[in-house]
């Protein structure tokens, strides 16, 4: 059974950094992707980070070069590094994990404003 539970989400002020930690299941290790998901109020998900079994790393264009993933298997986690935030970056994240099947946290709230 694959679970996720999310923590580090908070506020923080435009330029701030926050890092966002999942920890997972060792079953959810044997699945292809992991990464990080967010929704914002009154929009759709987006998937903002991905990293592949293998080890390669996918960034959605609007966090590309402030957000780092990384995965660490012998402590079963994936956290996101979240630096220079936005007002923009405000939403709800999920950790997300899939291949075959998905699954997601319940999420943790991350509020970007001055």
């Amino acid at each position: 059974q694959v679970q996720l539970v999310e923590s580090g989400g908070g506020s923080a002020h435009p330029g701030g950094s926050l890092n966002l930690s999942c920890a997972a299941s060792p079953s959810a290790f044997s699945l292809n992707y992991m990464g990080w998901a967010r929704q914002a109020p009154g929009k759709d998900r987006e998937l903002v980070a991905q990293i592949h079994r293998g080890g390669h790393i996918r960034y959605a264009d609007s966090v590309e070069g402030r957000f780092t993933i990384s995965k660490d298997s012998a402590k079963n986690t994936v956290d996101l590094q979240m630096n220079n935030l936005r007002p923009e970056d405000t939403a709800r994240y999920y950790c997300d994990v899939w291949g075959p099947g998905q699954y997601w946290g319940s999420g943790v709230l991350v509020t970007v404003s001055a």
